[in-house]
């Protein structure tokens, strides 16, 4: 017997699409995304992967297909409502403001999330989830670019302080720009925020060896399209990946 009551997918995109006059960016993209999973979407440059989080997110509207959360459609809504409904993301460049404070970053995100209140011993738990505790006092202008991308992170938990979060986190290359000496630090508070509070996740990225250790399933887009999903030693052995993207056999 099929069991109606399960619950919707976090992400479920349908048949999503987006083309500019003749050309077509994003084309017929069905993915769904289950509670607390972690998914990265690799692929060469210009594969779409940017514009996939635009549509998901709300920047660009789709010119076909759905975008849905927890079963309802957002496709049609604007960024800073598909953002209440819990869609949280990152950008490839980092967005911080120079002479705020870490902890002032943290207060401003809640209040423009809708939390009315916001205590300093909020803002110390969500920077402390990131490792940024010991910054809250410290001008955004002084962090290393790994700092910032953790903060970019204490953004999006922002909401949390009044119970809320994101139900789904949008990582747009957060290792791009990070030193090497502070990227293993960088993805331990990934993996934790997925892990320990069961995020689910959509994670653009270019490190192979970040995805393998973070994802339960990759997703390749090529020219547009999904050319494989599975989990992350499936798609490595799949031939047109191997030929399409990493160009050898793994």
């Amino acid at each position: 017997m099929t069991d109606t009551t399960a619950a919707p997918p976090v992400l479920r995109l349908d048949r999503l699409s987006w083309s500019v006059g003749a050309v077509h960016i994003v084309q017929q993209i069905e993915l769904s995304l289950g509670e607390g999973e972690f998914l990265a979407l690799i692929g060469p440059n210009g594969a779409g992967k940017t514009s996939l989080f635009n549509l998901i997110s709300g920047v660009t509207r789709p010119t076909a297909g759905r975008v849905e959360l927890d079963g309802a459609a957002v496709h049609t809504l604007p960024p800073h409502r598909r953002a209440r409904r819990g869609i949280g993301r990152t950008f490839q460049s980092s967005s911080v403001f120079p002479t705020m404070t870490v902890a002032e970053h943290v207060e401003l995100a809640a209040r423009a999330a809708g939390v009315r209140r916001v205590t300093a011993a909020d803002t110390a738990r969500v920077l402390e989830r990131v490792r940024l505790g010991h910054r809250a006092a410290d001008e955004a202008a002084g962090l290393s670019h790994g700092d910032k991308r953790k903060l970019e992170l204490a953004m999006l938990l922002a909401p949390t302080v009044a119970g809320d979060g994101p139900r789904l986190m949008l990582l747009d290359e957060p290792m791009a720009g990070v030193a090497s000496e502070e990227t293993a630090e960088l993805t331990d508070v990934i993996r934790a925020l997925h892990r320990e509070e069961g995020r689910t996740v959509l994670m653009v990225e270019h490190h192979m060896d970040i995805v393998l250790g973070l994802a339960d399933r990759v997703a390749v887009m090529h020219h547009g399209t999904l050319l494989a999903v599975g989990t992350p030693a499936a798609v490595m052995a799949d031939r047109a990946v191997q030929e399409a993207y990493v160009g050898e056999e793994l």
